[in-house]
């Protein structure tokens, strides 16, 4: 039996994890954390993520766990519109954006559902060390125990052990911003204005809210977790101080825009907020794929292209390589056709992620714009061409799983 090792069991890891395991891989999860667990905030997922779910057999049932993610209008902090919510913000040939969002924890007990019962769950392991030889099968190892494998797949973050000894050149980098996540539950989530429709996005000087509706209020509507989800952005490092200190900070910066925001971040409480890490490797790995013995190592997710979060696609992007590499080794064999199919996975998903990592510079400095001139500038754009954001999604949006 062809036989598996993935190393983190965040989104990524657990749709490969399980994808593989479907397919009669002899599959073990090794995760850091002394559970598998999802964290309390919530995503958006393109459609380019939905439709890797759908490749990956993780389609259905989405819809009793997520909802319609809101329209992209853009407003100032004064609360007048930048971009309209019904200007078309995607090519007309591209469709239109059915995004969704989900509770992250949702998610995640879809993806663990998924994993079923033949999966060896290792938890509380920290991998440190990597075995990359030509005639011996790929490895890792925590110091104690070493886990080898026809494949090992790295889904195991920015910070990723089994990159750094594969693809040293690759470093995390701070992207020049601190970004925090938030879910307030509906029992004490405040009333949304009039007009408020389902969420939307405000840009500033340099700064950046949006929130969105999980189900609706006085019910789970569309999520077992429902509330409103809020996100936001401001320039500089990541925060070190304790969360009920960020909240603080947090109020004061978007202590003067308009409704709801500042609502939002008063019915927040310290044990709602996520500081979310927002450092980007630079540059991208030469190769996802890398041979050893029969098979070899392939990097995923984070492991393989963080970067900022500007476009949102950190999740669907990892989905995407779990469906592409899915289909890749559906049928390999390990030495004989497993390492042409690794070779494959990095011609396939290299050329597209550079190109999102740069789509993704580009949004991230639209939306740093800060000062009174270039902010001016930015917004004069942004009103005049519309879909410049626009296009940077699409190409996002335009992906398909492999035949």
């Amino acid at each position: 039996m062809r036989s598996a090792v993935v190393v983190g069991a965040g989104v990524g890891g657990l749709a490969v994890a399980g994808a593989l395991a479907r397919t009669g891989w002899q599959v073990t999860l090794l995760e850091r954390g002394d559970r598998l667990r999802g964290d309390s905030a919530a995503l958006v997922i393109w459609p380019n993520g939905i439709r890797a779910l759908r490749a990956l057999g993780l389609g259905e049932g989405l819809g009793a766990i997520a909802s319609p993610a809101p329209s992209r209008g853009i407003r100032r902090p004064n609360g007048q519109w930048l971009v309209q919510p019904d200007a078309p913000l995607v090519d007309e040939d591209d469709g239109p954006d059915s995004s969704l969002v989900v509770h992250r924890e949702d998610l995640h007990d879809a993806l663990v559902a998924g994993l079923g019962d033949r999966i060896d769950i290792r938890t509380g392991i920290a991998v440190r060390t990597v075995r990359a030889l030509p005639g011996e099968l790929p490895a890792v190892g925590d110091g104690r125990h070493t886990w080898e494998a026809d494949l090992v797949v790295a889904a195991d973050g920015v910070d990723s052990v089994v990159r750094r000894r594969l693809a040293p050149e690759s470093t995390a980098v701070a992207a020049g911003c601190a970004a925090w996540r938030a879910v307030i539950p509906w029992y004490r989530a405040p009333k949304l204005p009039d007009g408020a429709g389902t969420g939307g996005e405000t840009l500033g000087h340099g700064h950046r809210f949006r929130y969105a509706l999980l189900g609706e209020r006085g019910s789970a509507g569309g999520s077992s977790r429902g509330g409103i989800y809020w996100a936001a952005t401001v320039p500089g490092a990541y925060r070190p101080e304790p969360p009920a200190a960020q909240l603080v900070l947090l109020r004061r910066w978007f202590a003067d825009w308009h409704a709801p925001i500042t609502d939002l971040l008063a019915a927040t409480e310290p044990d709602d907020l996520i500081q979310h890490p927002t450092a980007e490797l630079r540059p991208i790995p030469r190769a996802f794929a890398f041979p050893a013995g029969p098979g070899g190592f392939v990097l995923l997710g984070d492991a393989a292209h963080a970067m900022s979060h500007h476009l949102g696609q950190g999740a669907c992007l990892a989905l995407e390589d779990a469906a592409t590499l899915r289909s890749l080794v559906l049928d390999a064999i390990p030495g004989r056709t497993l390492g042409r199919a690794l070779e494959d996975y990095t011609n396939q998903r290299r050329p597209r992620v550079a190109r999102i990592v740069s789509q993704s510079r580009r949004v991230g400095a639209v939306y740093a714009a800060n000062g009174n001139l270039v902010v001016r500038a930015r917004n004069a754009a942004l009103g005049l061409t519309p879909r410049m954001l626009g296009r940077a999604g699409a190409v996002a949006r335009q992906w398909r799983p492999p035949a």
